[in-house]
């Protein structure tokens, strides 16, 4: 087993905020080279920061940084295209900041936590440019999409609960529904009240139906950059384009996830044993990529009522005596294994 110390001669830490980046350099045996440096997140300080990385260090130099898909992107981005190793680390957990919490100290924790992995544990940014960065931005506006829909249709639920208007709401709003409330004007009859709930109703109902269509729109944008990048993963059973995006922006890119387990593990997907006494049984692990974690459900939920190779197993595991869920748990822990052997057999 390689450890990084082994590896690289220096290992910068990198403590990013919006205005500025903080930067510790440590070498292979984890002393202190220099002392602490912050520079502006501008373009020309960005600069400043890499010649300063340049003329402190020789050899091989790793850069370990906290928030490389945020604040740390652009200088991310800066250093790969540079030529320069780069690393995602966690933030130190409150129980371990013994010596208090400041810039430069983050930025030495990030260095040293780096220094004392082996080198397949460090863990490689996402790819930040061209069609990948079009689907991290599609994905998130999406989830914002569809939380303002959910709301607005919890609203217009509420008030048409609330007041009547003569529409059977016992169960959820249909599409049509909403076409009708969105259409509706002040009638005569109503009261100073009602015609102000009236136009509330119109109003939120207008709001879902806006949604939809926007969401209709954002699903045709990661489609096309899905075929762009890995249109192998829409000929999968239950890969469509909202899940194939996910899958390219979680895995992002070959070596960035070591293996298949590690795949696992980070959709929250691998097994753990849960067993007592004569009980054996295994529960899945709920950390990881929640993201990645739904897409992978998604797939699994359509295989298993939809795939007959997979109705087939199912069959077998449930005479088997195996429950729905135990049978759904394995389902998924096999199609992450598949879907990351389709994503890492392909150069994206």
């Amino acid at each position: 087993m390689t450890m990084v110390s082994q590896q690289f001669s220096y290992v910068i830490g990198v403590d990013t905020h919006a205005k500025t980046h903080t930067l510790v350099a440590l070498d292979h045996l984890g002393g202190k080279h220099g002392t602490a440096q912050t520079f502006p997140t501008t373009p020309p300080g960005l600069k400043r920061a890499q010649a300063w990385i340049e003329r402190e260090t020789t050899g091989p130099v790793l850069v370990a940084m906290e928030g490389t898909g945020s604040y740390g992107a652009q200088f991310c981005d800066l250093l790969t295209a540079a030529g320069v190793r780069v690393t995602e680390t966690r933030p130190p957990k409150r129980g371990v900041r013994r010596a208090g919490k400041t810039d430069p100290i983050d930025a030495e924790h990030a260095a040293r936590y780096a220094l004392a992995l082996p080198m397949e544990h460090l863990i490689t940014p996402r790819n930040h440019a061209g069609h990948h960065a079009a689907l991290t931005v599609l994905l998130t506006a999406r989830a914002a999409l569809k939380k303002a829909h959910s709301a607005s249709n919890n609203r217009l639920t509420a008030l048409l609960r609330g007041y009547g208007f003569g529409l059977d709401v016992r169960l959820a709003l249909t599409a049509e529904q909403v076409k009708v409330v969105a259409a509706w004007r002040a009638h005569r009859n109503d009261d100073v009240g009602m015609v102000t709930i009236r136009a509330e109703a119109a109003r939120e109902a207008r709001e879902i139906l806006s949604r939809q269509a926007e969401l209709t729109a954002n699903e045709k944008g990661l489609l096309k950059h899905v075929k762009a990048l890995a249109p192998y993963l829409l000929l999968e059973h239950g890969v469509g384009a909202i899940v194939a995006a996910q899958l390219i922006v979680s895995w992002s890119h070959q070596g960035r996830i070591r293996s298949e387990a590690a795949f696992a593990r980070f959709a929250g997907i691998a097994p753990i044993p849960a067993s007592s006494g004569n009980t054996i049984r295994y529960r899945l692990h709920r950390g990881g990529d929640r993201a990645l974690n739904t897409a992978i459900w998604v797939t699994t939920f359509y295989r298993y009522h939809h795939d007959p190779a997979t109705a087939a197993y199912v069959e077998k595991r449930t005479k088997e005596g195996k429950t729905p869920k135990e049978i759904q748990r394995v389902l998924k822990r096999y199609i992450a294994r598949h879907l990351f052997r389709v994503l890492d057999n392909h150069t994206i």
